[in-house]
């Protein structure tokens, strides 16, 4: 009986440990604005819009490695896909020693620096926290995937500050560019509108931004995705290892678009163990 209860103890701190958390950006009122006003929209299946109150939920591991990754959900800069682009990622994370932070950002809404400065201010208060989550600050990662592989990847490309910079980055089938031959028609739109200046293409099209300093890149897509062409992917890896930035790029024959962590992609397993072992050698 005395073992029962010593085992329930230790079960139940390490649940109250595990216990999500969620924090809010700009407690005080975000610098910027995207004009949208009211409630958050739940439209099912975890897609997330109407986002006014930005916010990040982290999920700390029970036995930290020191590192974090903050996850930047997908949905074309108009909403967010918090499930299987983010939540559901959690115990995989964890599992691995990995604080795990999903980020729940504001969409452009004709602002296209509003994205940017919620997760450059995630970055921050992750690194704030670093001591109490046993985090090396050092070892603070970003992750994305679609739209928020492309905020992800501003993010390593943009920062504006050592404090915002990514240690690393996880791409998954990213939209990265702003050309028009090769970008998501809706990204691009959401975020520098319909008729954009060739300076706003060029700031956007993150693979012209890379240069030495820009962290080392994991990369999965695949290559029958219509919706977010393999070339985003492709070029940006092209454009860190010519900038000789550590990069691994995973391509696979078929799955289209939006996988994320569900099990109906079938290379799930090999997605997974090839980050797994990246992670794990940074």
């Amino acid at each position: 009986m005395k073992l029962f209860s010593m085992l329930a103890l230790t079960t139940g701190m390490l649940m109250a440990q595990n216990k999500p958390v969620e924090i809010p950006l700009w407690p005080d009122g975000a610098p910027n604005s995207n004009g949208l006003e009211g409630e958050e929209v739940n439209s099912g299946e975890g897609r997330v819009g109407n986002v006014t109150e930005p916010s990040m939920t982290v999920y700390k591991a029970s036995a930290p490695n020191g590192m974090a990754v903050v996850m930047c959900p997908g949905g074309g800069y108009a909403r967010l896909a918090t499930d299987h682009e983010g939540h559901d990622m959690a115990d995989w994370f964890n599992a691995q020693g990995i604080t795990y932070v999903v980020l729940k950002y504001r969409m452009p809404n004709g602002n296209h620096e509003v994205p940017l400065s919620d997760a450059e201010q995630a970055m921050r208060i992750v690194r704030s926290h670093a001591a109490e989550w046993n985090i090396d600050p050092h070892k603070v990662g970003v992750m994305g995937a679609s739209a928020g592989g492309h905020l992800a990847s501003t993010l390593a490309t943009h920062y504006s500050s050592g404090e915002t910079r990514p240690d690393f980055q996880v791409l998954l089938y990213p939209v990265i560019t702003m050309d028009e031959k090769y970008t998501h028609g809706g990204s691009r739109v959401n975020l520098i509108g319909k008729e954009p200046s060739t300076e706003m293409i060029r700031k956007y099209s993150n693979e012209l931004r890379v240069n030495e300093k820009t962290p080392p890149a994991f990369i999965t897509l695949s290559s029958d995705d219509t919706a977010v062409p393999a070339p985003n992917g492709v070029n940006y890896y092209l454009a860190l290892v010519e900038n000789k930035v550590p990069a691994s790029l995973h391509a696979y024959p078929v799955g289209g678009h939006g996988w994320g962590y569900r099990d109906n992609f079938i290379y799930k397993r090999q997605w997974t163990e090839e980050l797994e072992k990246w992670l794990r050698n940074l």
